[in-house]
């Protein structure tokens, strides 16, 4: 069984920067409660989109994450950097999904509050 059936690329339009290439997405009830756990990293332009989802948590993970929070319209509404093993964040009514990178992706890529995502879906090799 695959847990992650869909990938996409992440940009961020209101910076013009990428934050990954190749971001699974979480969608099904199994792979957003699974998530990162079990992994031992995140590689660079790797991530996980939980979609829906209003807050995370680290518990049980191994490494740090970049968490970004975002709404309906794939504007920012919170991050978090670098947020620690055994952390939750606080519940965001008004957030759809949440975005979590590599740690340091947040910085590099300049992604602040009110910034505006977009979405592509990678389509898989036929």
């Amino acid at each position: 069984m695959q847990l992650f059936r869909h990938r996409a690329s992440a940009r961020n339009l209101s910076r013009g920067t990428i934050l990954g290439d190749s971001i699974r997405v979480a969608e099904s009830g199994l792979s957003r409660i699974v998530g990162l756990l079990g992994e031992r990293g995140l590689a660079p332009g790797d991530g996980l989109l939980i979609i829906p989802s209003q807050g995370v948590h680290t518990l049980g993970m191994l490494f740090a994450i970049d968490v970004v929070v975002l709404d309906n319209d794939w504007k920012v509404l919170d991050v978090h950097k670098r947020m620690r093993p055994f952390l939750v964040t606080r519940i965001y009514f008004n957030a759809a999904a949440v975005l979590e990178l590599p740690p340091g992706t947040v910085e590099q890529s300049g992604t602040r509050i009110g910034d505006r995502l977009d979405f592509a879906r990678i389509q898989k090799p036929s």
